[in-house]
């Protein structure tokens, strides 16, 4: 490990409402490092990685490059600075190749400085690649990349820019665990060069494999940093969330009823006409919860779509406690008994810019519980709104907060807290615990247990997160390419490396192995 490149000293970042994201934080980093930063959703990693890269102010302390105090005003500072992040939602071209997406912005020219010369982009993008060992095809297509090559395109465009600290976010979050496992190798090999490394994530198993030391912060303070070598996972999880947590699930006996949902020889097709989802069929029981894995875009967020009306097929059948939902909308579908969390819930799940109120009773606008003739019952609106904060433990300062304020994770619980509560039979649950810290997981995990269990809810859970398939499905199905090509009738027993042989199309069952899963 090296000397001491990055200190962030006393840094305080209040938000002009008054909420604290960062209160008096001293956070540094060392060359031939990785570091990991944890904390609960809002704990404050976000502001205070943003704050580094250019992204956001701050009101208190400074900020110490080789011992040098500096002052980064935005994005192109910190890169010019040598500080690079690469966000859990990659910034690139579908449409052009990988070298172009590599030089976009740094874009080398011919003699008269004025045309693109594509070969001498081809040429830095093999010449990075090589030196990093970040092996990729510099004329592939973005769009035709898998979501771990596409991830190193994008580590690669940041080194390329001679940067000295690598921030990442959440960089496991969608990748199988053959191509964790690389990506872990290639960032120690950067490690091992000298490079600083930053990874932001909630998977605190990944934490204590990979990482050097870790900082945890809640509620905007740090509450220490430590060798990876003097902690556990339940000891880190302690940490992060400030009590005991439960690391492994108890799933209850299942005892499935009769058939909530029923797919018959789904296809759905994209703009092109390819078949995302390829003549598959499926069913779903009362009590039961179904997981289904896949790398991203293999068909299962079409799935979800489909059975929650955000998305129209033509041929196949969808029946839903008795009734076919083709030509019905999302309302309509709704009131079958459906109800579902968005893979992305800022663009389908909520409006940011209303109220937690508002957004948890959006639902409810027409539902007679809470109308007193023609205008709402404000009194039984508002009570169930406190409520709702209350079990779901939402951090926020008043119902009538703008969603957009909180953090991420709190968001997803006005989400959750909304779509657990309306009384439905089926939930479609579409990464519902993606980018959310191990206390907030352990909640909405325990919580469709609970509601299979209890209620006898039936359950289609869709998650990148393999440990959370695994031990909260009752059966599951791992889809490739829009087909199913495995089911699993006791998940908790298959181990996440076979899981992603299958998910990467290296394995693949008979129809007999399979059995069956209608």
């Amino acid at each position: 490990m090296g000397t001491e490149i990055l200190r962030m000293e006393n840094i305080t970042k209040i938000y002009s409402n008054g909420f604290a994201a960062n209160k008096n934080v001293t956070f540094s980093v060392n060359s031939g490092e990785i570091h990991a930063l944890v904390g609960e959703n809002g704990a404050g990693k976000t502001t205070l990685m943003k704050i580094l890269f250019g992204r956001e102010n701050f009101q208190e302390g400074r900020i110490l490059l080789k011992g040098q105090e500096v002052h980064i005003k935005n994005s192109l500072d910190a890169i010019g600075m040598g500080i690079g992040m690469v966000h859990q939602h990659f910034m690139q071209m579908p449409s052009l190749t990988v070298a172009e997406n590599v030089i976009l912005g740094i874009e080398p020219t011919d003699k008269s400085g004025v045309i693109f010369d594509k070969k001498k982009a081809r040429d830095m993008t093999v010449e990075a690649s090589e030196k990093y060992q970040l092996y990729v095809d510099p004329d592939a297509k973005i769009k035709d990349l898998s979501v771990g090559m596409r991830q190193k395109v994008e580590i690669l465009k940041e080194l390329i820019r001679g940067i000295e600290i690598l921030i990442l976010d959440e960089p496991t979050a969608v990748l199988t665990p053959q191509e964790t496992k690389e990506l872990f190798d290639q960032l120690r090999f950067l490690r091992d060069q000298g490079y600083a490394i930053i990874f932001i994530s909630h998977k605190l198993q990944e934490v204590m494999e990979l990482c050097d030391q870790v900082t945890v912060l809640r509620r905007g303070r740090v509450m220490g940093t430590s060798h990876i070598s003097q902690l556990d996972q339940t000891t880190l999880a302690r940490m992060v969330v400030g009590r005991d947590v439960v690391l492994k699930m108890d799933r209850g006996e299942q005892n499935p009823k009769e058939k909530v949902a029923e797919i018959k020889d789904l296809i759905y097709q994209n703009q092109e006409g390819q078949p995302v989802v390829n003549h598959i069929s499926f069913s779903i029981r009362a009590g039961e919860i179904l997981g289904i894995a896949g790398v991203e875009g293999n068909g299962q967020s079409e799935i979800a779509d489909i059975l929650s009306g955000m998305k129209t097929f033509k041929h196949g059948e969808v029946v839903i406690n008795g009734k076919s939902i083709k030509g019905l909308n999302v309302r309509q579908i709704r009131d079958l008994g459906v109800s579902a969390i968005s893979e992305d819930r800022l663009k389908y799940a909520c409006a940011e810019n209303l109220s937690i109120r508002d957004n948890i009773m959006s639902i409810y606008l027409n539902h007679k519980d809470f109308n007193k003739g023609a205008l709402l019952d404000m009194k039984k609106v508002n009570e169930y709104v406190e409520q709702c904060i209350k079990d779901y433990e939402i951090k926020c300062d008043s119902p009538d907060d703008p969603v957009r304020l909180l953090s991420g994770g709190n968001i997803q619980k006005v989400v959750v807290a909304r779509e657990f509560t309306c009384g439905s039979n089926l939930i479609i649950a579409n990464q519902p615990t993606r980018g959310i810290d191990v206390g907030t997981s352990e909640m909405i995990r325990k919580t469709l247990i609970r509601k299979a269990r209890q209620d006898d809810v039936a359950t289609l859970l869709i998650s990148s997160d393999l440990n959370e398939v695994l031990e909260v499905s009752d059966r599951l199905l791992v889809i490739y390419k829009g087909k199913f090509v495995a089911h699993f009738l006791k998940p908790s027993e298959v181990s996440e490396e076979t899981l992603g042989e299958y998910m990467l199309g290296n394995l693949q069952m008979s129809e007999q192995e399979m059995g069956d899963y209608v």
